[in-house]
């Protein structure tokens, strides 16, 4: 016998990443079916993820953002995709490594991924268009999430 042990959770995190990988693919190459739409949630801090400098200091930690009616240049690779989003009337452009990922939410079927479970941040929708959403928004925002079906690793990791 070995000393290796079977990294699951990583193996695990790699078919979610997957999961994203190929949802964004078909968007790209087919656009949003039906009323399907996503809130994906990624690490600001992470060192390759490259969104404007403003962006950066209004969101230190993290960030959500909405692929639904208004995006543009959708690309997919291996380890990141890229995306225009408005903000503020403004076209810009986003690069978010697949490692950076928090989570993953398409509202119009109720389905959620989690990724990186072990970090605690405080999730802040995103209002790609003026980034100042409503309070009506944020209420039903929320609503969404505490009914949604998260697959969260916490409960596969060992504790250290």
């Amino acid at each position: 016998m070995t000393d290796s042990i079977i990294q699951y959770d990583e193996m695990v995190q790699s078919a979610l990443i997957g999961v994203v990988k190929d949802i964004l693919t078909d968007t790209a190459e087919n656009g949003l079916p039906g009323d399907h739409h996503f809130y994906i949630t990624f690490q600001t801090t992470h060192p390759d993820v490259k969104i404007p400098d403003y962006l950066k200091e209004r969101y230190e930690e993290d960030m959500t953002i909405v692929l639904q009616n208004q995006f543009w240049d959708l690309s997919v690779s291996d380890s990141f995709f890229e995306i225009s989003l408005s903000f503020n009337r403004n076209k810009e452009h986003l690069l978010i490594p697949f490692d950076s990922l928090l989570g993953f939410f398409d509202p119009s079927v109720d389905f959620g991924l989690h990724f990186n479970a072990e970090v605690d941040s405080n999730i802040e929708i995103v209002d790609t268009e003026d980034m100042s959403p409503s309070p009506e928004d944020i209420n039903n925002d929320e609503e969404l999430v505490e009914k949604d079906n998260i697959v969260a690793l916490d409960s596969f990791r060992k504790k250290k």
